[in-house]
């Protein structure tokens, strides 16, 4: 029996191809479920599952290099916000316990000549697995092409025009975190699990359908709920840009991945990080403030966000 999902559920086509009352349903329902729980479920994002698990494939071969040749791709002194990060580096924030988990980043790929080349860090891609690059690169475009619809029925909800959220993120750092949990020993110590407590530091996050489940997101009373890998979904959350710019109307939700119960089987997952432009200043929206209501935090600009966190959580 097919599992039925535990959050909202909500399909894209309803706003992009949908007549203006199922748009209006759309803005309205995805907005609310990020304001009560600050995660949705969507179909019919646009992200083709083939194309998907393509790159899963690939990954799985690069995963499965000598521990050596995996390191060559490894640059701790840019923050390793391209390559390949080692298992036991990262950590959640106010959590010393390293994440059960190795991971690769890529980001957009930038001509020589345009204005944030040289801001942008460059990608790496891996020679012992040449036809990574092009899968990869076609993934992260699908993907950045349903954040921008998304984020345009996100700026409805909030008041704003239609472009005002995708306008946000052009040129922005944006990256895909493919993640392995492995299978390992650190199962057994108390307080390690694959991805402890944590929010998400960007705007908004599209995680594609896992390989298993595992994510839980922390409900207001204190529980977890569990929120399944279901083909064909793709789970959305808030992250504290987000957050930060709508002062809390839109929270970025703690949440997690759990070890496996039963015997342990290796994991992986793909989110794509949507990000602003580097020299975007969050600061909190007038429409998000009531009458006599202060802002919850000082502008700052989404780079200094960003370098901020990464060194809080060990990367940087």
């Amino acid at each position: 029996m097919a599992k039925e999902q535990t959050i909202p559920v909500v399909d894209l086509r309803d706003y992009t191809h949908g007549d203006e009352a199922s748009r209006q349903a759309f803005v309205q329902k995805i907005g609310d479920a990020l304001k009560e729980l600050g995660f949705v479920a969507v179909e019919g994002h646009g992200v083709d599952t083939d194309l998907l698990y393509e790159n899963y494939d690939l990954f799985e071969k690069f995963f499965a290099l000598e521990e050596a040749t995996k390191r060559r791709y490894e640059s701790p002194e840019t923050g390793r916000q391209r390559g390949y990060t080692s298992f036991g580096v990262e950590h959640a924030k106010n959590n010393e316990k390293a994440d059960l988990k190795e991971f690769w980043h890529l980001g957009r790929d930038l001509p020589a000549d345009h204005p944030m080349a040289e801001r942008i860090q460059k990608n790496v891609w891996p020679e012992e697995v040449p036809a990574l690059r092009e899968k990869a690169q076609e993934l992260y475009q699908a993907m950045e092409n349903s954040a921008q619809t998304m984020l345009k029925a996100i700026s409805i909800y909030l008041g704003q025009q239609e472009s005002f959220l995708p306008d946000m993120i052009k040129d922005g750092n944006s990256i895909i975190r493919v993640i392995h949990y492995p299978v390992c020993d650190g199962f057994d110590e108390p307080g390690t699990m694959r991805a402890a407590e944590h929010e998400d530091i960007n705007l908004i996050t599209l995680l594609p359908e896992a390989t298993q489940s595992g994510l839980e997101l922390l409900e207001r009373d204190g529980t977890w709920r569990p929120i399944h890998a279901i083909k064909g979904q793709m789970i959305v959350d808030s992250g504290d840009m987000l957050a930060r710019i709508t002062n809390n109307k839109l929270p970025s939700t703690t949440h997690r991945v759990v070890n496996p119960e039963g015997d342990a089987t290796s994991r992986y997952s793909m989110p794509f990080f949507v990000h602003p432009h580097p020299d975007y200043v969050l600061e909190v929206l007038d429409t998000c403030l009531e009458e006599g209501e202060e802002p919850a935090s000082a502008p700052i600009t989404a780079e200094e966000f960003l370098f901020e966190r990464l060194r809080e959580i060990g990367l940087k």
